[in-house]
């Protein structure tokens, strides 16, 4: 299969009552898995609603290769399975009662090529076991398991997925990043989350969003190195918490036993013991957040 490229140009909305919530944003996009990270409300699912042909841009548009997403509506749709945070299933049918009804409404041909497109699907997302179980009784994540294998009944080589382990326990959170991580390497996987070790795990570029504006792309690894040399430990006691929260920008707090454990953000630290330890993605997120804060406070 031929890789696939994603160029976004100058793309914008802005809703009704002058509500901005996405600014001009400029993206390549390649094979693999690309992430949006950032709050709710910064504009990741409205992105990837244009660019799944479902919202119609303000300003600028997207190209999938040679394909216009405004023109080109119907053969962008036929390359992608869209899968978002919100998406109905029917509890009384089974899970291949569920796949096989999308099959015939994605007009995936007759009943022997949907049932080796359901059967291909449920071995994706390693539900196969379950295919004779009532929708209505499937647990959270497989649930969610059974939506990325709605959205891979076409085979697609563009994914897009919001929010994909929002709400799920550990153990299925884990078995979504890892399918995610595996279909990246089948095409492009766009996923959006407000979970870092989501991005963590799965990404292997990455896109900040706050507030609709681009603050970050690039790879997860020079994300994490724009805060080099500017994370702190801290030992300290409970009582010293509030003035080092006024001082200091944290990035996580840890309870010891012998009191507390505060990682910050920082050029220098005036505290007795601070050493300095290698940042990790949730540091690199929180440095660009804080910067675009800073940046804004001087405006």
């Amino acid at each position: 299969m031929t890789s696939l490229q994603i160029e976004v140009k100058q793309l914008s909305k802005t809703y009704e009552g002058g509500i901005r919530a996405l600014q001009p944003l400029d993206l390549s996009i390649g094979d693999g898995v690309y992430a949006l990270l950032g709050p709710n409300g910064s504009g990741k699912t409205t992105f990837m609603r244009i660019l799944a042909t479902l919202l119609e841009p303000t300003t600028g548009t997207a190209h999938i290769d040679d394909l216009d997403i405004q023109r080109n509506r119907l053969e962008v749709r036929r390359m992608l399975g869209y899968l978002p945070q919100d998406f109905g299933l029917y509890p009384t049918l089974t899970v291949a009662e569920q796949l096989d009804y999308m099959a015939v409404l994605c007009d995936l041909g007759s009943v022997s090529q949907r049932k080796g497109a359901v059967d291909r699907c449920l071995q994706q997302v390693n539900m196969g076991q379950y295919a004779n179980r009532k929708v209505g009784g499937l647990s959270g994540g497989m649930r969610q398991r059974l939506g990325i294998a709605q959205a891979l009944l076409n085979q697609p080589r563009l994914l897009i997925i919001d929010e994909p382990t929002a709400g799920l326990d550990p153990e299925e959170r884990i078995r979504i990043r890892s399918l995610l991580a595996e279909l990246g390497g089948h095409g492009i996987v766009i996923l959006s989350t407000h979970i870092v070790a989501d991005v963590e795990a799965t990404a292997d570029r990455v896109c900040v969003l706050r507030f609709g504006v681009n603050l970050f792309t690039g790879t997860v690894d020079e994300l994490v190195s724009r805060v080099q040399g500017k994370v702190w430990l801290l030992d300290v006691e409970p009582a010293e918490l509030p003035a080092i929260k006024e001082q200091y920008t944290f990035t996580g707090v840890y309870r010891t036993q012998g009191g507390l454990q505060v990682r910050v953000l920082a050029d220098e630290v005036a505290h007795t013991g601070a050493r300095q330890v290698e940042p990790n993605l949730e540091d690199g997120y929180i440095g660009e957040v804080e910067r675009a804060r800073a940046a804004a406070a001087e405006a």
